[in-house]
């Protein structure tokens, strides 16, 4: 007999367990898939170039981001953290990949530009910044399953300043990532390669935050020195300043 489950954080891990294997793309076990995925930098995958989300260089260009302390979350080979580096961002970046974070050391010094890369679960991660100004997510929340979400609001509360903010870029709906209603994904033990999400849902999950931006991105032609396509939702939203901060 086998009880297990008496705080929020034990039915936490029963849900984690019904989803087998690389299932749940963001647990520490399924480094070696995501290790697979960047083991060729050669590959065509539009996200491999060093190009920054058109949709976080509009923000920061029309002044809706100012520089400040920035974690990237789920950072990849470090093409949102470079650039925000660039721009004069103190800049911590997670991601589980041992061979994606030190492609984002490589690619942080030949641009001479200073990230904190850490290789970690972005719930495990001991960051040296307490809080940030800007919490950016490019790719990470999509492949969470629907219990961390809480997880994840959690770790935006503890993270994010008063004032704060919160950018996204996901799967969007009709263009890319799973349909399936949420309890779906735990009867087949499977996220089914990432889940989609329209506005109306990202308003929803983060309705404590004040939407600042929603929409799709703006596809680039290949030439750009932007990373842009209409498969994926972007969002800027800021935490609001309460009275006890």
């Amino acid at each position: 007999m086998n009880r297990d489950v008496r705080t929020s954080e034990d039915v936490m891990r029963m849900l984690d367990r019904l989803l087998a294997g690389d299932a749940d793309r963001r647990r520490a076990g399924a480094s070696g898939w995501w290790d697979g995925f960047y083991a060729d930098r050669e590959s065509p995958i539009p996200f491999f170039a060093a190009k920054p989300d058109e949709s976080l260089v509009s923000w920061l260009e029309r002044g809706l981001i100012a520089p400040g302390r920035a974690l990237d979350l789920g950072c990849g080979p470090g093409r949102n953290a470079l650039h925000l580096a660039s721009l004069g961002f103190e800049v911590d970046a997670v991601d589980l990949s041992p061979r994606a974070v030190a492609w984002g050391r490589e690619r942080a010094r030949e641009a001479g530009v200073t990230v904190r890369f850490q290789c970690a679960d972005v719930f495990a991660a001991d960051l040296p910044s307490r809080r940030y100004d800007l919490v950016y997510d490019s790719g990470c929340l999509h492949h969470l399953p629907p219990h961390r979400r809480v997880s994840y609001l959690e770790l935006l509360d503890r993270l994010l300043v008063p004032g704060g903010h919160f950018g996204l870029a996901c799967f969007a709906s009709g263009a890319m990532g799973s349909e399936l209603p949420d309890e779906e994904f735990y009867r087949r033990g499977s996220l089914e390669g990432g889940l989609a999400y329209t506005p109306d849902a990202l308003r929803w999950i983060f309705a404590d935050y004040a939407e600042i931006e929603l929409r799709t991105m703006a596809e680039q032609p290949p030439n750009s020195t932007l990373f842009g396509a209409p498969f994926v939702l972007a969002g800027l939203f800021r935490r609001e300043v309460t009275l006890d901060g």
